[in-house]
């Protein structure tokens, strides 16, 4: 075989391999940036979704799944933040702050455990609006998952930055793509720590 073969041979294997539905790494901002590199959005997501096989997973608080829904294909919820046992409001922030959940890594190595998840499988990870699912993207490949997806858009989306929907997200996300959710958390989909 000759170099000019092998050359366009790995270059064939190498196009197959990446997702047609993934995103560009070099137009994410840095706080949705990830250390696999790997991006969707929520539109994107709902083709590779359709492989029963990738997990859906939900790091939003508990909060927001009760009061604003979640995608119906979660597989399950665990959330990356969690508000302090000592609430404070910041009126520089104009809201509370969370922490991160000290059991998040415990909570979904042992959810992946359970379900046979193997390092290679491939795992999408949703949120509000991208920035905690990157996060959280970063500590499960630092776990040792490889094929870690952020859903870029989150499932309320983006804020609008002019016109009369300034400052709602209005702009993409689950939601606004008019993707299935629901406000209703089937038994399988809730936070592992929270069932009776």
């Amino acid at each position: 075989m000759s170099l000019r073969s092998t050359i366009i041979g790995c270059l064939l294997v190498s196009m197959f391999a990446i997702p047609s539905f993934a995103e560009d790494a070099t137009s994410i901002p840095a706080k949705k940036q990830t250390k696999a590199g790997l991006y969707l959005t929520s539109a994107d997501a709902v083709d590779m979704l359709r492989d029963e096989d990738v997990v859906l997973l939900d790091v939003r608080s508990r909060a927001e799944i009760a009061f604003v829904g979640l995608p119906t294909r979660v597989d399950v919820h665990i959330p990356f933040m969690v508000m302090p046992q000592t609430i404070s409001y910041y009126p520089e922030d104009k809201g509370y702050h969370l922490e991160m959940n000290p059991a998040f890594e415990m909570d979904f190595m042992d959810y992946a455990d359970a379900r046979g998840i193997d390092d290679d499988t491939p795992i999408v990870v949703i949120c509000r609006s991208g920035s905690r699912s990157a996060k959280a993207a970063n500590v499960l490949y630092d776990l040792g998952y490889t094929n870690v997806y952020s859903i870029l858009d989150g499932f309320e989306g983006d804020k609008a930055n002019t016109g009369p929907e300034a400052g709602h997200r209005t702009v993409n996300g689950w939601k606004n793509a008019g993707l299935e959710w629901s406000y209703s958390i089937a038994p399988h989909q809730a936070y592992p720590a929270d069932r009776n």
